[in-house]
């Protein structure tokens, strides 16, 4: 088999992914955390074993259903952080950018942070905390980058700004998932309330010379 062929084939297959990805963020919009491999190789139109060949089982679909959410959350955090604007409006747009895309889609949310709601422990033992824990692990690692190409937080800084990368993301995961379930305030009061916890330090606190700024 020549390259063109083999190029080919991987696009074939990389398409079909995609098909197939698109075909679960369908079912896991309308179903949460109920969603199925059953009704996700019905909606797709294969059988369940062509969908357990492209994932494995739910736990690979999941990871692929993850990596495709959190790459476009992050890329959404990341806009946020280098908007042209004050330091206190891009923290609220960061904050904001988090809760409105688990506002517009509670469903996914659930599905990717409480997939066993309900007593339903899913196909094949499916372990929320197996698969939840690394996504909340590599938003703070990133989040932590940012902060430490963007802050002069003087000595120690790595390790400061991997602390606060997980310390903000931990803030955010679990007054958002408070949040979402019991809706106490609108989401702009919920934002500045979590800006006006973080600000102390941030605001003191320069950018790095010649760097991008926070």
């Amino acid at each position: 088999m020549d390259t063109t062929q083999r190029t080919d084939q991987q696009r074939s297959a990389d398409r079909r992914r995609r098909e197939l990805l698109e075909a679960a963020d369908r079912v896991v919009l309308r179903d949460g955390p109920q969603a199925s491999m059953n009704a996700i190789a019905a909606e797709a139109g294969i059988t369940k074993p062509i969908l357990y060949r492209h994932f494995g089982d739910k736990g690979g679909l999941y990871a692929a259903l993850a990596k495709r959410h959190t790459d476009a959350l992050l890329d959404s955090l990341r806009a946020a952080l280098d908007a042209p604007a004050e330091r206190r409006e891009r923290v609220e747009a960061t904050l904001d950018t988090y809760l409105a895309a688990i506002e517009a889609r509670p469903q996914v949310y659930r599905f990717l942070m409480h997939p066993a709601e309900g007593g339903q422990v899913g196909e094949q033992g499916f372990d929320v905390g197996k698969h939840s824990a690394p996504l909340l692990r590599r938003m703070g690692e990133e989040l932590g980058q940012v902060i430490e190409e963007r802050l002069d937080l003087g000595p120690g800084s790595q390790l400061l700004a991997r602390v606060w990368g997980h310390g903000i993301v931990g803030m955010m995961y679990a007054a958002g998932d408070w949040w979402l379930g019991e809706r106490p305030c609108p989401r702009a009061e919920l934002v500045r309330s979590l800006a006006d916890l973080l600000w102390g330090r941030l605001a003191a606190v320069g950018d790095k010379v010649g760097g991008p700024g926070f």
